[in-house]
């Protein structure tokens, strides 16, 4: 069985087994600029130390990889806590915004609002808006994270973009994704009128077109190019200071290896890099996973 097939089913069946039952404690952030965020919590409020769980694409305190590190790492003495990206948590946002992959400003004033220092892992979108946090802050992002670890997170987003835009990819995935985003920015063109062409996004069927008509423009970037090319952790690698781990399988579909060699070349000394053959896109085995991050973190 080819490498490639391999990371397809990594992933799929990842998703596909059932996690865990985690009980959640829900609480509503207000954000800076008027719109709100929930964020849930996993484990006792008197656990000696505090993880920060940054979701991925369309992802929430449910997914799969979520509940599983929601199990683990309070028995392993973390108090979870899981910010949802807007839109993410079944309620549609105030305002005309979403997320998107260099989100590092939403990453900031939310790692800020614990009031603590914390761990923090991103997981995919999350992961890389997470490295691009911490190579932007450098030293400064010292007192607020203490260690850090993204997994499977697209270092190179152009190479991502267009690995997701073609054949295999393009129809087990990219469908999925486009399955909700679109909807969701339907909606909001409901609330807010002339935010973007409605015939073009109905018809979108890439994330090349439904990033330059929406997520680009509505977050300030020039195009769709732009935005990948500005969003990519890979460049932010070597400016980073926290204690931080970097995990990635070589057989990941949503980046072909050598992109993620290349991006992750200049990667600062503090910065461990560990790309298994295998692992899929956060297909990882939830035991195996939680066992590293947890010896990753106790470090």
């Amino acid at each position: 069985m080819s490498a490639a097939l391999i990371g397809h089913l990594q992933t799929i069946v990842a998703s596909l087994l059932p996690p865990p039952r985690v009980a959640l404690q829900r609480s509503r952030w207000e954000t800076p600029d008027g719109d709100f965020v929930d964020v849930d919590f996993a484990g006792a409020p008197g656990l000696p130390r505090l993880m920060v769980l940054f979701h991925g694409l369309e992802g929430c305190s449910d997914s799969h990889y979520a509940r599983r590190l929601a199990q683990a790492l309070p028995a392993a003495g973390w108090r979870v806590a899981i910010p949802h990206w807007r839109g993410c948590s079944g309620e549609p946002n105030r305002r005309p915004r979403a997320y998107h992959s260099g989100d590092s400003a939403e990453v900031d004033w939310m790692l800020r609002r614990f009031g603590v220092q914390v761990d923090a892992i991103g997981i995919s979108l999350g992961g890389n808006a997470l490295l691009k946090w911490l190579g932007e802050r450098s030293d400064a992002a010292t007192a607020i994270v203490r260690r850090a670890a993204a997994i499977s997170a697209p270092l190179d987003l152009p190479a991502c973009g267009v690995a997701l835009d073609q054949g295999l990819n393009r129809l087990l995935y990219t469908r999925m994704f486009l399955s909700t985003l679109k909807p969701k920015s339907l909606a909001q063109l409901g609330r807010f009128p002339a935010l973007f062409d409605e015939t073009r996004m109905r018809r979108a069927r890439t994330f090349r077109e439904f990033d330059d008509l929406y997520t680009a423009p509505m977050h300030g970037f020039r195009g769709v190019d732009h935005y990948w090319s500005s969003s990519a952790s890979g460049p932010f690698l070597e400016h980073i200071r926290v204690p931080t781990l970097v995990l990635n399988a070589r057989n990941d579909p949503f980046l072909p290896e050598e992109a993620l060699l290349a991006a992750s070349r200049k990667a600062a000394p503090c910065v461990t890099l560990e790309f298994p053959r295998r692992g899929g896109h956060v297909g990882f085995p939830g035991a195996r996973l939680s066992q590293r991050l947890i010896q990753h973190f106790r470090a």
